[in-house]
């Protein structure tokens, strides 16, 4: 929907020039063509080579465009109401609707799908939802945008009363409404709001793609965040690029208004027959309303705006095939990456090793076990991944600490600090094995690496401070009876343990005499790790030896350790099954990016290790 609204924005602000072409005849309209297509064309690519730099290189002229544009539309439909027909006021009363129809009948019920134009860009100010708060948008649009659209198609309508009859039908729009000595001036103003409309919809497309690629319904794209102080600012190379190759083709492919027109419409009234659909469930699920309500909800709304939708059906020939097809295109691309990643994970719940395997290796997990830190990145969020089990049973030593890290995006849009990890023991308390679960909304932002490692490192010392006794005891009946504990981050947990890393401090170095060390690594080692805790705290010895050993594990380094999947459908799936998952997952993953803890590990320390998934 968004880049044929988008073109659309800017090719009719383009075709007002038509006013202006000697003696306005036809055929100096078909060559103002000439002129409108590339110039819009120019604006669409420097538009979409602005992104790469931020949004607020068009966003800081956002508020005074906008302004500037709603108040010189809503002075020129004022102007047209008094000066041509003040009685049009009139037509606001919804009598004058039923009476159309009734007189025009499959006319103006064919019309609705022209009408219906009338309201298409007033949505983008929803767009930027997730960068404004709803009562400000709220606000915006009943006290500022909605009287003026009014006020403008009023000045319109009260222009058109007394113009039936014109040479031209062409001439028969916006800009022919508007006072001939200010034509030029307007036309400029409306080129600025096409452009600070289309950042509105570009912005919010970006936002969109983020949260559905958060939530696993999108193949992973490069998220880049162009401000340090905005976190909602964010450019995706990939779906700029693209979006600016749909518009280029619309708009040389189409040409003319019309059919943009019809293709925008579509999108709009789609959008919003959906929007009620969904928002019957938000009144029975969310706000626990009785179903009665939803249904004349629903009925209500849902039978005006399925009137235009069935108008913009018969404009499907005529540029409204369009979003439908892109609609399909991206639905499927959404739906296989879906579907692929959701066989791959129940691949891994039905192939995790079992907690009585582990058991029986006993603590040393029958290999050497040498200093560092092991950290194996997973989907899954109990049990063990088939992955450790290739390392156990064909590698002769593993780390003293193995960290089963998973990184979740939950359906929120943020994760506090507080609970930002999830911190287990996998097996008994010398196996030194742990679980750590990171959860992020859909709208958090990851921190770098070293900030993450140290949050990590953090949080699994004060899981084994703050452990009980009888929490260290193994459960064997369940291998998925887990006891997790939410750990915060080192930043928002000041009463918690806090890491220092430093390679020049020395080993008698006194922390302060509200804190004391709790270990030190005994060896001299180019790196110097420490943890921090409270004078208030106790431990006892047994926590002392994990919180050194882990200390230990710090400073001799980190091991990333990552699984490769190759996904393949199994014998005997049927050939759908085969084609969405030997091709079009495949290529997906292929041509999608890894995820993004990936992009910051160190590859000296990366180990990677290729599974098939036969699904």
């Amino acid at each position: 929907m968004g880049f044929s609204h988008l073109q659309f924005l800017f090719f009719q602000q383009f075709q007002g020039w038509s006013f202006q072409c000697p003696k306005n005849n036809i055929d100096s309209l078909y060559h103002s063509a000439d002129v409108e297509v590339p110039a819009a064309c120019a604006i669409l690519i420097f538009l979409f080579a602005l992104q790469h730099y931020g949004t607020h290189r068009v966003g800081f002229l956002f508020a005074p465009v906008v302004i500037t544009w709603l108040l010189c539309i809503s002075a020129i439909g004022v102007y047209n109401i008094f000066y041509w027909n003040p009685k049009v006021y009139q037509a606001l009363s919804p009598f004058y609707m039923y009476k159309f129809l009734k007189k025009t009948q499959k006319g103006g019920w064919m019309s609705l799908g022209g009408i219906l134009l009338c309201i298409t860009g007033s949505e983008a100010m929803f767009a930027d939802l997730g960068h404004f708060s709803q009562l400000s948008i709220k606000i915006a649009f009943t006290f500022v945008v909605y009287p003026s659209l009014i006020l403008a198609y009023m000045g319109q309508a009260a222009y058109l009363s007394k113009h039936h009859i014109l040479e031209t039908d062409y001439r028969i729009g916006f800009y022919v409404s508007v006072p001939e000595k200010i034509r030029w001036p307007v036309l400029v103003i409306a080129i600025f709001a096409a452009v600070v409309g289309s950042q509105a919809i570009i912005t919010g497309t970006f936002s969109i793609i983020k949260q559905c690629s958060a939530l696993g319904c999108f193949p992973r794209v490069k998220i880049i965040h162009t401000s340090s102080k905005m976190h909602g600012q964010i450019y995706i190379p990939e779906i700029n690029w693209t979006l600016m190759l749909l518009c280029l083709a619309v708009t040389v492919g189409f040409r003319d208004t019309k059919r943009m027109g019809n293709a925008s419409g579509l999108a709009v009234i789609t959008v919003m027959l959906v929007t009620t659909c969904l928002m019957s469930l938000v009144i029975v699920l969310c706000w626990h309303k009785s179903v009665f309500l939803a249904i004349l909800f629903i009925f209500f709304f849902g039978s005006i705006e399925a009137l235009y939708f069935s108008a913009s059906l018969i404009k499907f020939l005529e540029g409204a095939w369009v979003p439908i097809a892109l609609a399909l295109i991206f639905s499927a691309i959404m739906y296989v990456w879906h579907y692929g990643t959701l066989k791959k994970y129940e691949f891994d719940v039905q192939n995790k090793v079992s907690i009585n395997w582990l058991l029986a290796l006993g603590p040393t997990l029958g290999i050497v076990r040498v200093r560092g830190i092991g950290l194996i990145h997973t989907e899954l969020v109990s049990g063990i991944p088939a992955i450790f089990s290739h390392f156990v049973t064909n590698l002769p030593a593993f780390h003293q600490v193995v960290v089963f890290l998973c990184i979740k995006s939950v359906p929120v849009p943020h994760v506090s600090p507080k609970e930002r990890f999830l911190v287990g023991r996998v097996g008994p308390k010398e196996y030194r094995l742990y679980r750590c679960i990171a959860r992020y909304g859909y709208r958090d932002v990851h921190k770098d690496d070293l900030d993450f490692e140290k949050d990590l490192i953090c949080s699994i010392a004060e899981f084994i401070r703050s452990e009980r006794p009888e929490c260290s005891i193994p459960i064997l009946d369940s291998e998925n009876d887990e006891r997790m504990t939410v750990i915060g981050t080192s930043s928002s947990n000041l009463e918690g343990i806090r890491m220092h890393e430093d390679g020049d401090v020395d080993s008698s170095e006194i922390v302060g005499t509200s804190e004391r060390r709790v270990a030190k690594s005994p060896e001299k080692v180019r790196k110097r790790v420490r943890f921090i805790v409270p004078e208030s705290s106790q431990i006892d010895n047994g926590v002392k030896e994990e919180l050194r050993e882990l200390m230990e594990a710090r400073e001799a380094g980190m091991a990333f350790i990552l699984g490769h999947s190759y996904v393949r459908a199994k014998k005997g799936s049927s050939l759908i099954k085969k084609i969405v998952i030997n091709l079009g997952y495949d290529f997906l993953r292929r041509n999608s990016r890894g995820p993004t803890y990936v992009l910051s590990i160190p590859h000296a320390s990366t180990l990677e290790v290729g599974m098939v998934y036969q699904v």
